[in-house]
């Protein structure tokens, strides 16, 4: 696609940056220290990101979701990855993954 300005220069083609969303999607972790994997096709580490936001009010003991971008999959985790001791959140909040280039 190439977009033109209102003086008729270029201002979008194919070799311009896009970042997009490609997939958004609600997690729920109701028990234990787990994981849950989000099949993403094309995604990776170095053309990708993934976050998740609060779904809804948060309590004072309720803690953010970590992600974690892997080949073709977007990894959820309750608890803070590499700390053993780390607290297991619960509850729902919403995945995003977008894909730049």
């Amino acid at each position: 696609m190439r977009i033109w300005g209102a003086d008729g220069a270029l201002q979008l083609d194919e070799n311009s940056f896009t970042f997009r969303l490609v997939l958004s999607t609600l997690v729920t972790f109701n028990s234990g220290k787990t994981t849950q994997d989000f099949s993403v096709p094309g995604c990776n580490p170095s053309n990708s990101v993934a976050f998740v936001v609060p779904n809804g009010p948060v309590t004072s003991n309720q803690r953010q979701f970590e992600t974690e971008m892997l080949d073709g999959v977007a990894r959820v985790y309750n608890y803070t990855r590499g700390f053993e001791a780390s607290s297991v959140s619960f509850g729902t909040m919403r995945l995003f993954v977008s894909r730049f280039g």
